[in-house]
């Protein structure tokens, strides 16, 4: 067994703090390689790419890159290009995509370090092909194009206004045609008839730029949702992004079981204190929640500060009760308003707790814990905010096991 590891960005050592977020690094592993294999069986030669942005997901960006990279990604993708440069700095050598660019983007460093662009606009054609003519580099471009999200890319029916100034960089050796590639905007719902018309609107996007002259080693659509559930989506390459850290990404279809999932992430954090309350006192801000009878109240360090959702306090509208959590083997219910750095849990009359003991806020179902769907849902949101949302204070530990102490 590999011993766990604490880990945060920018830092090698950290001192003691009340929380943790235990990233089982097996899982993201696990489940690249079901995502893989499932998307194989109906289309074998279809890579996968692991979707790393924002800190991948809250769960860490390099060491959840390698993980990916040992459960058969062969691609990653970031948002954002200082996500890229992060991984070429760590050493990882496979293909990396990054696509959020603006006008004031430079796109040399990610040229000199071998990363793909994408480009969405006009701006972002000409600046790509400056900066390849700067670090005498051709430049790997990812065309992007909308078909249906309304989000970053060029509609088909604009598309010349890009495709014509490529394909003139390539033939200048300025660039090289690499992907091409759309975002899917219900592919949670399979049956929903917007897949198919973005699926029609892709294929019509890669058949004019082939027919204008580009050539295009992968064309990609499918994010995890349609990796899990559509395989007229995986073309050349799929992106898995919440699925890897094994959340269902289409949680009306399934939930983390009935894909083959095991969730990465368990937050926990150390009861700070137990005391006894009376019958009738209010408990946290706005006194939300009111002690029914005589009870032992647990007080839990962690809070908004942390990424913990005020939208999960207990208010007057759910008698006072908002997510769940467990503590020692028994689950219950945040008791009141979540605060910036604490929240706070009645335990009833009867309690095996102490203080220094372990709440679990939410983690993995098959162990009894309170799944991140299950915050979301109260939160009136969905579990990829849940988990992206997790403060870089609180600290990652990694393990390649399913269990939450060293």
């Amino acid at each position: 067994m590999t011993a766990p590891q604490a880990s945060h960005h920018k830092h090698t050592s950290l001192p003691y703090y009340t929380g943790r977020a235990r990233i089982n690094l097996d899982a993201i592993t696990h489940n690249v390689a079901t995502i893989r294999d499932r998307v194989h069986v109906r289309s074998p030669h279809t890579h996968v790419m692991a979707v790393v942005k924002s800190n991948a997901y809250g769960h860490g960006l390099i060491e959840s890159a390698r993980a990916a990279v040992a459960g058969g990604a062969t691609w990653l993708g970031t948002a954002q290009a200082s996500e890229a440069l992060e991984l070429r700095q760590a050493g990882i050598t496979e293909r990396i995509l990054t696509w959020l660019n603006t006008p004031h983007s430079d796109f040399d460093p990610l040229l000199e370090h071998d990363i793909d662009v994408s480009v969405a606009n006009p701006h972002a054609v000409h600046a790509v092909i400056a900066a390849a003519q700067r670090v005498s580099r051709r430049a790997r471009v990812h065309l992007k194009v909308d078909t249906g999200m309304g989000r970053n890319g060029y509609t088909v029916e604009h598309m010349n206004e890009i495709v014509q100034p490529l394909i003139a960089a390539d033939h200048a050796g300025h660039i090289s045609w690499v992907g091409i590639w759309s975002h899917l905007a219900c592919a949670d719902e399979p049956g929903h008839e917007v897949n198919q018309q973005q699926v029609a609107a892709f294929d019509a996007a890669i058949a004019y730029a082939q027919a204008a002259g580009a050539r295009f080693e992968v064309r990609h659509l499918a994010n995890s949702a349609a990796a899990l559930t559509n395989p007229h989506a995986y073309y050349d390459l799929v992106r898995v992004g919440l699925a890897m850290y094994g959340l269902s990404p289409a949680p009306e279809v399934g939930d983390s079981a009935y894909f083959g999932l095991r969730p990465a992430m368990t937050l926990e954090a150390d009861i700070a204190t137990l005391k006894e309350l009376p019958a009738g006192h209010g408990v946290s801000y706005s006194h939300q929640y009111t002690t029914p009878t005589s009870t032992v109240l647990a007080v839990v360090p962690l809070g908004y500060g942390d990424g913990i959702p005020r939208h999960v306090s207990g208010t007057r509208a759910t008698g006072g009760l908002g997510a769940p959590i467990t503590i020692a083997g028994q689950r219950y219910r945040i008791s009141g308003r979540v605060c910036m750095d604490q929240f706070m849990v009645d335990l009833g009359p009867e309690t095996a707790a102490h203080a220094g003991d372990t709440a679990v806020l939410f983690g993995d179902s098959a162990r009894g814990e309170p799944s991140a769907d299950e915050w979301a849902e109260i939160a009136g949101t969905i579990s990829y905010e849940i988990v992206t949302r997790l403060s870089e204070r609180v600290p990652r530990i990694y393990t390649h096991t399913d269990a939450t102490t060293s």
